[in-house]
């Protein structure tokens, strides 16, 4: 019997095609499931479950600066608050970092407030609405 090489099929020892055993197939479509929900699941929960968002050292420093220097502008450069509310922790307690991740990331309309996404990813939002509840460092 001529079979296709390309097909899947393996040739037994008595030179017939035949498929691989059950089992292999059950775990070559177990591992197919599994990498399927891994890579889609994965970045729907980056900064979710209580896990910190990690960032490189510099592009920590770049956030500080940025929180300070342009959500300041509006928010006070104590983030006590301005023409935006405050972003102290007393002030944002009870806001899950999701609900703060996405006000950062995609504005309030209506108000002042842009959204940052051009410029933020999802990382940088999680990480600035986790430090803003935890009390913003310096960046010094």
């Amino acid at each position: 019997m001529e079979g296709n090489p390309f097909s899947g099929v393996v040739p037994g020892d008595d030179g017939e095609y035949r498929l691989p055993h059950p089992f292999k197939l059950g775990l070559l479509a177990a591992a197919m499931v599994a990498l399927t929900l891994a890579v889609t699941l994965a970045p729907a929960a980056e900064g979710i479950g209580g896990e910190k968002v990690a960032l490189a050292p510099a592009r920590a420093l770049e956030l500080m600066r940025f929180v300070r220097h342009d959500c300041g502008s509006c928010h006070g450069l104590t983030l006590a608050g301005g023409l935006g509310p405050a972003l102290l922790p007393h002030a944002l307690r009870g806001r899950p970092v999701a609900d703060l991740k996405s006000v950062i990331l995609d504005g309030r309309h209506g108000t002042a407030m842009p959204p940052w996404s051009p410029i933020l990813s999802e990382a940088d939002a999680a990480w600035i609405a986790e430090r803003l509840l935890a009390g913003f460092p310096d960046a010094r």
